[in-house]
């Protein structure tokens, strides 16, 4: 073993005036990893019984010092459920202690009132604050990570975008030209072969493909026969998990460890590398095309950064670097989240499967055996009504952003009757939202598409403070029809042309990250219902692009 004294040798001479704050850093990572493990190997066998704390509860014990510490610790491994474990018993509502000094005490509410409160009726007390900014310091300036007038920048110019006369067309042109030339091709590789594969991978692949076509106007090409290896794709797995490692931990853990490059710090930062070599070569190049060369996000948000650069300290290469890598992680994780969570909900319930597969042989007018399907438009997506509610079960029991983090501004009282203090971090788990009993009734865990149709037979909206898997408020994300229409398209080509099972379904369980992925992925086999090619291996289209 070598002694702390020595390690300090190896920090580089431009370090030397923090070595004795190098020290402590030191000391804090080793005794802050000692108690995890500790705390994790001694209490693992109580945290694999049920989801019970101390005297059959889930509510943590706080201890002096170390605070609630030690029930996040053992819990880690589950902690969107264990989170939600403990809100349920609270009545929605519970303040957890960190430990003494470390600035981690949080507010964790799920309260439909609490959530109308924080994102809409007092928004301007809530902005995301430094200590978010900190956390997500990858994301730089984009739209996640920024409060104010920049904030307003980003979702005025975002929002001409997805508002543009021709952005439906390009959407359609751009997701069933991966459908041709990735998604089918793949798909009829695994089923004539009857091997089993990954489909949480194929779609993160297939997101990936399309959203960086839309951003940068190029396609990576990840979604082959061969899988080949993306950095800049696999990167946004790293990050994510780093992410909400980084709202368990002292700040001064985390940074120490991204300090010493250890850990989940270390595939962050190398996911960062990845993300700036991809995307800073995608700028220089649609530069060096001049205006022709350049994707219509590209110019919105040159010319934005342009009439207000005072907005932002960053050059413009950095301005549209955030921009576009925080546009790519909501296209890449969350729309492939919610597809792959779907799917794992329709092989569960084969009665939903069925009605989903009536549905889209009725509405897009297609014959049960007919091998050719018809190309349908955005706009058609529209009839598909059954499958939309059960895009929302699925986005309600497994919504792709787990968790969003706020900061009072100024001294508060929640609708709960809770005080919040000036710097207080509140954490809203939309989680634990989709799964109260209090909110969705007593049959709030059964996937139901029912429960999102009207009696009229057409959609049945629900405010979003009640269901915020698109984040609710002016926040309220600005993809969400983009995203309906994206996940309709490939999720009903899918369905028409293919069985599927999956494989293993005890591993099938939901990720310890930011993003809501399936830990281990989702295991399936496909095999063909009908051919979806004519005789030149195109899909079918009664209209040309």
């Amino acid at each position: 073993m070598i002694p702390t004294a020595d390690l300090l040798h190896y920090f580089p001479p431009a370090f030397a005036e923090y070595r004795d704050s190098a020290v402590a850093v030191l000391f804090i990572t080793a005794l802050g990893n000692l108690a995890y493990w500790l705390l994790y190997f001694f209490k693992k066998p109580r945290a694999e019984a049920p989801e019970n704390g101390d005297g059959g509860t889930s509510i943590p014990r706080a201890y002096p010092v170390i605070g609630m510490m030690p029930a996040l610790s053992v819990h880690a491994h589950r902690i969107h459920d264990y989170s939600t474990a403990v809100l349920r018993e609270s009545g929605g509502t519970f303040q957890c202690v960190g430990p003494l000094g470390a600035n981690m005490d949080m507010l964790g509410t799920c309260e439909p009132a609490n959530i109308h409160h924080i994102f809409s009726r007092n928004f301007s007390n809530y902005p995301k604050g430094p200590d978010f900014r900190k956390m997500f310091d990858v994301l730089g300036d984009g739209i996640f990570n920024v409060d104010s007038e920049l904030w307003e920048l980003h979702r005025k110019t975002t929002l001409s975008f997805f508002t543009h006369a021709d952005f439906n067309t390009m959407l359609e042109k751009n997701v069933w030209e991966k459908m041709e030339r990735g998604m089918f091709p793949v798909l009829n590789h695994f089923s004539d072969r009857g091997a089993e594969f990954d489909l949480q991978d194929v779609f993160q692949r297939f997101t990936f493909d399309t959203i960086a076509r839309m951003v940068l106007n190029e396609d990576p090409g990840s979604l082959a026969v061969d899988f080949p290896y993306h950095p800049c794709e696999k990167g946004f797995n790293h990050m994510i998990d780093a992410l909400l490692y980084r709202h368990m931990l002292p700040e001064t853990i985390w940074r120490a460890q991204n300090f010493l490059q250890i850990g989940k710090e270390k595939k962050l930062n190398q996911a960062r590398r990845d993300f700036d070599e991809f995307i800073y070569s995608s700028i220089r190049r649609q530069q060096e095309h001049g205006k022709t060369g350049k994707s219509p996000l590209f110019v919105a948000f040159e010319k934005a950064y342009e009439e207000k650069p005072e907005l932002t300290k960053t050059s413009l290469e950095e301005f549209l670097r955030d921009t576009f890598l925080s546009l790519m992680f909501a296209g890449r994780d969350t729309t492939s989240t919610a597809l792959t969570w779907l799917f794992w909900l329709l092989a569960e319930n084969p009665h939903v499967l069925a009605e989903v597969r009536r549905e889209i042989e009725e509405k897009l007018n297609l014959d049960e055996k007919e091998d050719k399907l018809r190309y349908f438009k955005a706009a058609e997506s529209k009839k598909l009504v059954y499958l939309h509610g059960a895009l929302c079960e699925s986005l309600r029991l497994f919504p792709p952003v787990a968790l969003e983090h706020k900061v009072a501004a100024k001294k508060d009282i929640l609708p709960s009757g809770h005080p919040v203090k000036p710097g207080t971090r509140v954490i809203v788990s939309f989680y634990a939202a989709g799964r109260m009993e209090t909110i969705w009734g007593k049959d709030c865990l059964e996937f139901k598409p029912e429960r999102w149709i009207s009696g009229r037979g057409s959609v049945k909206h629900e405010p979003s403070y009640k269901f915020p898997a698109f984040n609710a408020g002016p926040r309220t994300c600005l993809g969400k029809d983009m995203a309906f229409v994206q996940m309709k398209m490939v999720a009903a080509t899918m369905l028409h042309h293919y069985d599927f099972q999956v494989v293993d379904r005890a591993s099938v369980c939901p990720s310890d990250s930011i993003i809501l992925q399936a830990k281990h992925g989702l295991r399936v086999r496909f095999s063909r219902r009908r051919r979806p090619f004519n005789e030149t291996g195109d899909l079918v289209r009664t209209d040309n692009l």
